[in-house]
């Protein structure tokens, strides 16, 4: 297995989730998270972002104010030496019942149809039992739930231990649970690059 792309969650995952972000000046880098998705920039993974952003659909901000916040995460990631291929948002509230919002499967075949992503070479981290379920059923070869963000609180969702490093790795995980739990985005970054050098995940 090698894994070529990497979908992430946004808020609680990459940046600081705090709650319906709609002004750009608030977007802060999760510590480690910038320098971990530079190190597979240079490694040759490609790196894409599914967002729930209830927010719009909500009337709690508009497009734009989405657009200007991740206009602002693609500036921090730049300097940190990463770069993002593309970002799929669902704008939609829960109650729509659109084929978009994670868990559900629209923004893994959006992004897999306009970039040719092949499910046995991708992977996907979040904090969120929905990005977990999302990534099961998209069938993706590594599925990771962070402990950042709401990560602690869906792992005790999940039913999951917690990991006494930085990782660990379900031998057996159920439909709904990940291959892989981790500290953060950093611990994340290192079991794709173990992965990716023949090491077990």
């Amino acid at each position: 297995m090698r894994i070529a792309n990497l979908i992430l969650d946004r808020d609680g995952t990459v940046i600081v989730d705090k709650h319906y972000l709609a002004d750009p000046a608030g977007v802060e880098l999760i510590p480690g998270a910038g320098e971990a998705l530079a190190g597979l920039c240079r490694a040759g993974v490609r790196l894409f972002v599914a967002t729930n952003q209830s927010g719009i659909g909500r009337g709690y901000f508009g497009v734009a104010d989405y657009q200007a916040v991740q206009a602002r995460l693609g500036e921090l990631l730049n300097r940190a030496g990463a770069s993002l291929c593309a970002t799929a948002f669902c704008p939609h509230a829960p109650q729509e019942g659109c084929g978009c919002r994670k868990p559900a499967p629209g923004m893994w075949e959006l992004l897999a149809g306009e970039h040719g992503l092949d499910p046995a070479a991708t992977a996907m981290a979040g904090d969120k039992s929905a990005d977990v379920r999302f990534g099961r059923r998209a069938g993706l070869a590594l599925t990771i739930l962070v402990l950042t963000g709401k990560g602690r609180e869906h792992a005790g969702l999940l039913g999951l231990p917690l990991p006494t490093g930085d990782t660990l790795l379900l031998d057996s995980p159920g439909p709904d649970q990940p291959n892989a739990v981790c500290a953060d985005l950093a611990a994340a970054a290192r079991l794709i690059e173990l992965v990716n050098a023949g090491g077990r995940a």
